[in-house]
């Protein structure tokens, strides 16, 4: 088989990560009150927020990844995710010059234990396994 037959690895334009909580201030506040409480958790959620607000390391990892990372909730996120995902949350999506690609399922953002490190690592790990590559600036 010669080389020119085998297909380019697909290009990540864009991660989107989804949390497993509603944008509205009636949903932040039940998923806050729900976590506080021990009866919800958003593993992404974990990595990307503390407390009350996004933690400040995560807004200086995503400023340094090689393309942009958009969090949405399960209500506000983009059709074209929603559909790759089948509504599952929380979800990492990559979305690609050809189609969106899960990139990190619930289980695998729960194997971060809200590191953002391993977060990176995985995103990483997985790019390679799926065959991604990061579209240059």
């Amino acid at each position: 088989m010669s080389s020119s037959n085998v297909a380019p690895p697909r290009r990540i334009i864009r991660l989107v990560g989804v949390y497993d909580a509603e944008s509205s201030l009636r949903g932040e506040l039940a998923y806050w009150i729900g976590a506080r409480l021990g009866r919800r958790h958003c593993a992404l959620c974990e990595i990307t927020h503390g407390s009350v607000r996004e933690r400040p390391e995560w807004k200086a990892c995503r400023d340094g990844l090689p393309v942009p990372f958009d969090n949405h909730h399960r209500d506000d996120q983009p059709t074209a995710v929603r559909i790759a995902t089948g509504g599952i949350t929380p979800v990492v999506v990559a979305e690609t010059d050809s189609a969106p690609v899960i990139v990190l399922s619930p289980a695998d953002l729960e194997a971060c234990a809200g590191s953002i490190d391993r977060l990176v690592e995985a995103i990483e790990r997985a790019a390679a396994r799926l065959d991604l590559t990061w579209t240059t600036p």
